[in-house]
């Protein structure tokens, strides 16, 4: 059953490796962008970490609720500016993205209400931080470091 509830998860991280991997990397982030991708991944951190702080109840699951709603809604932010900047491919994979977003939440309630596999919550918060953190680190001091040396280093 568990393996059940972690494929969207396994999926979405694969629709995500492929976006950021090959889309971002091949137009490059402006800057609302490079802002906004780890706003998302922290909206996505939010709802683990209430999963991980509070206990299965009905409290709990309306914060939950509450929060990942919040954050379904939230990652479609850019897509007024995507629609003009985005190929085919990249907006396939955000329409595979938003498809899979509360699937995946749902997925990780079933877990924390279940009470059992708890640990996936909390690996999961752990590479949802990870994530965010390469994204800052990637798209605000490495990428602007090869940027500036493209930019010195041509003629």
């Amino acid at each position: 059953m568990v393996g059940v509830l972690l494929l969207p998860a396994f999926l979405q991280t694969l629709a995500m490796l492929a976006d950021e991997g090959w889309c971002h990397r091949k137009r490059g982030l402006p800057k609302w962008e490079r802002v906004g991708h780890p706003l998302d991944t922290l909206s996505v951190a939010a709802c683990y970490g209430w999963l991980v702080a509070t206990s299965p109840g009905a409290h709990g699951l309306v914060g939950y609720a509450s929060l990942a709603s919040f954050s379904c809604l939230f990652i479609t932010k850019d897509e007024f500016v995507h629609s003009r900047v985005c190929d085919a491919q990249e907006s396939w994979l955000h329409a595979v993205l938003f498809v899979l977003h509360p699937i995946v939440f749902l997925a990780f309630g079933v877990i924390w209400w279940s009470g059992q596999h708890l640990w996936l919550i909390r690996a999961q918060l752990v590479a949802t931080m990870a994530f965010a953190g390469y994204q800052l680190l990637y798209w605000s001091v490495l990428w602007n470091r090869t940027i500036r040396s493209q930019v010195v280093s041509d003629p």
